[in-house]
């Protein structure tokens, strides 16, 4: 199936489109096999995607070019890899490769004083790593349960926030909110290798991974058990060995007595929707109604844990209520930085259950106390290390901050808190204007860092005559957006590109900008044509460039990928004089999938 000669084409010249469209025709047919139950298949077209040299190409793009850790080097201190060693690279990945040790690297938890320890494999084994996983992740895409969200394409926080809302929102509950300690440190390596259930040179691999030891300083420490945070598999592998946590409580929860309030008996199909665990990596809630159900849960859930090597956090485990207070714990919980909590309201609010009849509460979600104060923290720790920074560089530096959380709390009931905010760093900025002009009075101050801007008369904003100026975001200008949760066993493995391309563009964390352009794309890259992925790595490019005269529109931006962005880049003369890029034009590949365009060498689409 795979025709392509790897001698054909030097890195750049490579046809990404053609191998992007076969790896996904196989990751579709894996996924497809993988729902129907047919093994023999199943093993056959992932030992062909991993032997594949087009598979092969774009694992190694994907760790050396799109990602983030591109410049961080493992035990081996290789990095930053020029296209002739990516393109050697590609024939040095294969299954029983020797595995190097991963090199330790702690980061500090945000607002914490404990660090998380990452473990940072060589480029080849993170390669490697990319290509197994294009070959396990449809087969598991296939199989994970409904309510998983962490560590998945296509899925997020705010989908498992919706989930708890859709749970409790016509009726209180009981909640388990619980947290599994060490969970990437302490998986029991057989428990898991007897779950995956791979071919055996693929567990042969997994395994070498697992025991490949970390380099901390210049000392080797054995690993026994858990999977290396930092590895491109192992968000993948602490999936699946999580996988079954839900169908464990369903199963428990069709042998329980249940009834309706008229007394009649609950079939085990009611019994089973009646019971919710909505996870999202090592964090899970159980939801019901009865108490003994919950208890018994998190008793179920405990033994099952130890099966993999696991347990519960005591510290961040507990029992409430949604509605009321239960045992001294305060009603509702935190999740993934939101509080969850319902409210008694009175006769004449209009919340009505299924059967048209008043509720008695609302249930509210909003950014965490903890969130807020951390955020805020975050703002005011960014001012005053900017005391003697222009304006206009401390509005660069607090904007994409501000930018950023707003829209992450934007899908909830959040616009209390963002007055709030805003509210307190005004007094903060005051503060900053008035450490560097002490001999001014507050109406100089004001008068010069405050501007009217469209009715607006209090924006933290630079004076440019003749520009735009440059203005702080507020909070609470982030617009309220309801969250539409994602379909409960879609996958973007099922060929649906056009849903999956809809819902990026309707991302809360999506910015605006970004969500108009891709849009106005179609969600495909205006470059090679292709749909943009959840895992794909997206950036904005003028299609002039600013070098060039090229303005800062709508009318100029367009949205690459960024191996796009990078072949774009280096030929339409954003580095050096326009005259040393056109005066030369490089000699198209032999097999003419490329052709020129106004100067701009497009590929072609097959």
């Amino acid at each position: 199936m795979d025709t392509i000669e790897q001698p054909m084409y030097e890195w750049n010249q490579i046809p990404w489109q053609k191998l992007e469209r076969r790896m996904f025709k196989l990751q579709k047919r894996i996924y497809k096999a993988s729902q129907r139950g047919d093994v023999k298949t199943l093993r056959r077209l992932q030992k062909l995607l991993m032997s594949s040299w087009s598979a092969k190409c774009i694992a190694v793009r994907r760790v050396t070019q799109d990602n983030q850790g591109k410049k961080t080097a493992g035990v081996d201190g290789v990095k930053s890899l020029t296209p002739k060693q990516r393109q050697n690279l590609i024939g040095e990945i294969k299954l029983g490769s020797k595995v190097c040790p991963t090199r330790r690297v702690w980061i500090p938890k945000p607002g914490r004083e404990e660090k998380r320890p990452l473990g940072i494999p060589t480029m080849k084994d993170r390669a490697l790593q990319a290509l197994v996983k294009q070959a396990l992740e449809p087969e598991w895409e296939a199989r994970f349960e409904p309510n998983s969200y962490g560590f998945r394409p296509g899925r997020s926080c705010q989908d498992a926030v919706q989930a708890i809302y859709d749970a409790i929102r016509y009726k209180a509950k009981y909640v388990l909110d619980a947290d599994i300690a060490k969970c990437f440190d302490c998986i029991n390596h057989e428990a898991l290798l007897k779950k995956l259930n791979t071919s055996p040179r693929t567990r042969r691999q997994i395994r070498s991974w697992l025991r490949a030891g970390v380099m901390d300083g210049k000392q080797l420490f054995p690993t026994f058990e858990g999977t290396p945070q930092g590895g491109v598999i192992s968000p993948l592998l602490a999936n699946i060995a999580l996988h079954g946590m839900e169908e464990r409580v369903k199963a428990h929860a069709e042998t329980l007595e249940m009834r309706y309030p008229n007394g009649k008996k609950m079939p085990k199909r009611d019994k089973r929707t009646s019971l919710n665990l909505i996870r999202y990596a090592d964090d899970f809630v159980i939801l019901h109604e009865n108490i003994t159900v919950v208890q018994e849960c998190k008793e179920l859930i405990s033994e099952w844990l130890k099966g993999i090597g696991l347990e519960l956090k005591p510290s961040k485990t507990r029992i409430a209520h949604t509605l009321k207070q239960f045992e001294r714990e305060n009603p509702g919980l935190d999740f993934l930085g939101f509080n969850i909590k319902q409210v008694k309201v009175g006769k004449y609010r209009t919340d009505l259950n299924t059967k048209k009849e008043p509720l008695g509460f609302i249930t509210l979600i909003t950014p965490s106390k903890e969130k807020v104060q951390e955020h805020y923290k975050n703002l005011v720790e960014v001012i005053n290390a900017h005391k003697a920074v222009p304006q206009s560089g401390l509005i660069k530096n607090l904007n994409p901050i501000i930018r950023g959380w707003a829209n992450y709390y934007s899908t909830q009931v959040s616009k209390k808190t963002y007055s709030h905010l805003d509210f307190l760093v005004y007094w903060k900025l005051r503060y900053w204007a008035k450490r560097r002009h002490p001999q001014k009075t507050g109406k100089w101050i004001t008068k010069k860092y405050w501007q009217s801007i469209n009715g607006d008369n209090w924006v933290f904003a630079t004076k440019l005559e003749g520009q735009n100026p440059l203005r702080l975001q507020k909070h609470d200008t982030t617009p309220i957006k309801r969250h539409v949760k994602v379909k409960g066993e879609a996958s973007p493995y099922d060929g649906n590109l056009v849903y999956w391309s809809i819902r990026m563009g309707d991302h809360p964390e999506m910015p605006k900008r970004t969500a108009s352009l891709l849009k106005k794309q179609n969600g495909k890259c205006a470059h090679c044509g292709m749909y943009f992925k959840d895992e794909d790595v997206i950036e904005l490019d003028h299609k002039i460039p600013k070098s060039k005269g090229g303005k800062d529109s709508y009318e100029n931006w367009q949205l690459l990928h960024r191996h796009c962005h990078d072949t774009k880049t280096a030929l339409d003369g954003s580095y050096g004089k326009q005259s040393d890029c056109n005066s030369v034009k490089p000699k198209p590949p032999l097999n003419q999938n490329w052709y020129w365009k106004e100067d701009m060498l497009v590929m072609r689409c097959v």
